[in-house]
């Protein structure tokens, strides 16, 4: 049964930092690229950013790029988001999302506000 639990989502003032986790389970992690998206209020689910099996590969939406890091620990079945300088428009439900799998998680409130 494949399972993604996001966790780390939270209040942060503008410019603050938080890092987001995504803990799978229920297939192969290692072999699976992994991304995150977000969907703001009233607004479509866009891309963030994606990492390849074995983390030798990224991708970033220009919106983020530069603040926000996608890493993974594939010892740990693990993928996260490390979002520096946030601003008020990353406030958001942040998804993780199994590729191949088109598996969704159940996401993880971001809120960046003062």
């Amino acid at each position: 049964q494949v399972q993604l639990v996001e966790s780390g989502g939270g209040l942060v003032q503008p410019g603050g930092s938080l890092r987001l986790s995504c803990a799978a389970s229920g297939f192969t992690f290692s072999i699976n690229a992994m991304s995150w998206y977000r969907q703001a209020p009233g607004k479509e689910r866009e891309f963030v950013a994606a990492i390849s099996g074995n983390g030798g590969a990224t991708n970033y939406a220009n919106s983020v790029k530069g603040r926000f890091t996608i890493s993974r620990d594939n010892a740990k079945n693990t993928v996260f988001l490390q979002m520096n300088s946030l601003k008020p428009g990353d406030t958001a439900v942040y998804y993780c999302y199994a590729n191949s799998l088109r598996y969704w998680g159940q996401g993880t409130q971001v809120t960046v506000s003062s």
